[in-house]
């Protein structure tokens, strides 16, 4: 653990049922004490630290006073990194994130927790007068639909906490192709990891939790099961209780890039199909295998394989192309390649991170790079995919409407049973 604390410092160094009972709704001043923004955190994991906590610390103005989790190991480090870069002993620790949410100074909230989790704490924090940003993606199709309706509501800023709109590769790929330089969009091609860790090395075997992590919160609206070690932290994403798979967990990424390419990040597909894999006898259920196919009103289609990670697209007048992720972009012709943007033509924001964008949208109040609706959207074709392989058959999407057409089953797994007391029903006022 010493040895990561000094990794991480040094790299900061150089950039960062019942019903609930709510805290009081006090809106979140716009600036805090000392005109600077007052940031709690809310899981501090491995990604809630090594990407969120690491960004947000540099931030000028903005200041982490917070941090919570329901391990208390992690909570001691993440309040050991925060003390340590700001040279004091400072930030306070919970165990129950609606303490964070009580706190009237606290203007932002950063949400790192696993995905079963990342609705009810956004629209909890959001009803407490906070702005948020929130890991992707969301757990139904349904609960996006929720969490943009209550931000609308109550008028809060709300950010995806995801890096590739402030990615050059994935910013420069999405220019080139809505400015018209491969043509007009024909097809699309897709590659994410199944699973990325062999299951046969993980500790499943049911277990008394440890004293120092709250197991139950850990579950929250998730239907009650038995602790291994298997089942949470990393691993949530192969279990359909948490997560939806590496289609959901990587979709967020590349899906969302094909959307923004496309120009249809507050729409969507009218048709899914395709087949996939996944474990029989296993707590890790979701699809470890898959073969998607999307089809677009426009006429747009976008493939979707758990082969390798790629992400291809192709006009009537070239293509282009990244192969792995955040590497390097290529093209079928250097004109295509080296072709400049003017100024007369589109030009899709972009920024130096998506925790800096986030700190100046709260001050501005301008909408963020990558608002809820457009998550919202991306996850919707994640889990209109894992539908299809489920059901085993096509589906009809109405993107306005946000149904299946004709499919009363499809329609029913648009939402999931929540365990007491964290029912969405019983959060939203």
């Amino acid at each position: 653990m010493k040895s990561n604390r000094r990794k991480f410092l040094k790299q900061s160094a150089c950039v960062a049922g019942t019903a609930i009972v709510l805290p009081t709704i006090i809106p979140a001043c716009v600036r805090g004490a000392n005109d600077r923004i007052n940031v709690g955190m809310i899981g501090v994991g491995t990604h809630g630290i090594s990407r969120n906590l690491k960004q947000l610390l540099p931030i000028k103005d903005c200041v982490v006073t917070t941090v919570c989790d329901v391990d208390d190991e992690r909570t001691e480090e993440g309040a050991y990194l925060t003390n340590s870069f700001y040279e004091n002993k400072g930030c306070k620790t919970f165990k129950d994130f609606r303490d964070v949410l009580s706190i009237k100074d606290i203007d932002a909230i950063q949400i790192s927790t696993p995905d079963h989790w990342h609705v009810h704490q956004a629209i909890m924090a959001i009803q407490a007068g906070k702005d948020v940003i929130c890991e992707k993606p969301t757990l139904t199709i349904e609960q996006g639909r929720l969490l943009c309706d209550v931000i609308k509501k109550h008028d809060r800023i709300f950010a995806t906490s995801l890096e590739d709109r402030t990615l050059k590769v994935y910013h420069r790929m999405a220019e080139l192709v809505r400015n018209g330089r491969i043509g007009k969009l024909q097809k699309v091609r897709i590659g994410m990891p199944g699973v990325i860790k062999s299951i046969e090395e993980l500790d499943t075997r049911t277990q008394k939790p440890p004293e120092t992590f709250d197991y139950d919160m850990w579950l929250g609206p998730a239907p009650e099961a038995p602790y291994s070690p298997g089942r949470c932290h990393f691993y949530f994403r192969w279990i359909n209780d948490y997560g939806g798979g590496m289609l959901s967990d990587w979709g967020a990424h590349l899906i969302d890039n094909a959307q923004w390419c496309n120009g249809t990040e507050k729409s969507g597909p009218v048709h899914v199909s395709g087949t996939g894999k996944a474990y029989s006898e296993s707590i890790y259920d979701a699809f470890y295998q898959y073969n998607l196919k999307y089809k677009y009103e426009n006429g747009v289609i976008i493939d979707v394989h758990s082969d390798s990670r790629e992400l291809y697209i192709e006009g009537t007048e070239g293509a282009l192309w990244i192969n792995g992720w955040n590497t390097e972009l290529e093209a079928s012709s250097e004109k295509i390649l080296n072709s400049v943007i003017e100024d007369n033509e589109l030009h899709l924001s972009t920024g130096v991170n998506e925790q800096v964008n986030f700190i100046e949208c709260v001050r501005s109040r301008q909408e963020p790079l990558h608002p809820a609706e457009d998550m919202h959207r991306t996850a919707t074709m994640a889990h209109m995919g894992n539908i299809a392989m489920q059901l085993e058959r096509d589906l009809q999407w109405d993107p306005v409407k946000e149904e299946f057409l004709n499919d009363a089953v499809a329609n029913s797994m648009r939402s999931r049973e929540e365990r007491d007391p964290w029912k969405l029903s019983n959060i939203i006022i």
